[in-house]
C-alpha cells in the first residue's frame, strides 16, 4: 500500500499547480490521474479559490477518493487523492 507505519503518506506524484486559474489545475490533476495506477496516491498543491471546488467535484465524478485536504497558513490548497479506478 502507500501508507507507511507512522502515518506518512507517500505520494506516487506530487503535482504543483499554483499560479495556475481555473481551469488549468483541474486538467492538469485529470492528466495526472491518467497515467497512475489504482491505489496511487498522489498530491496536489493549488493556489485558486476555485480549484477546491473543481477539485472536490472531479473527486466525486471520478470516484476518487480524498484522502486528505486542508487548507495551510499562506491560503494554498493541499489535496491528497487516491485513484479508485
Amino acid at each position: 500500500m502507500n501508507e507507511k507505519a507512522d502515518d506518512v503518506l507517500e505520494y506516487a506524484e506530487e503535482l504543483d499547480t499554483r499560479g495556475l486559474y481555473c481551469p488549468e489545475p483541474l486538467f492538469e490533476v485529470r492528466h495526472l490521474s491518467e497515467t497512475l495506477k489504482i491505489g496511487d496516491l498522489f498530491k496536489v498543491l493549488a493556489d485558486d479559490p476555485a480549484a477546491e471546488e473543481d477539485l472536490k467535484r472531479w473527486a466525486k465524478r471520478t470516484e476518487s477518493k480524498i484522502v486528505e485536504f486542508k487548507k495551510d497558513e499562506t491560503g494554498d490548497l493541499i489535496f491528497v487523492f487516491k485513484k479508485m479506478k
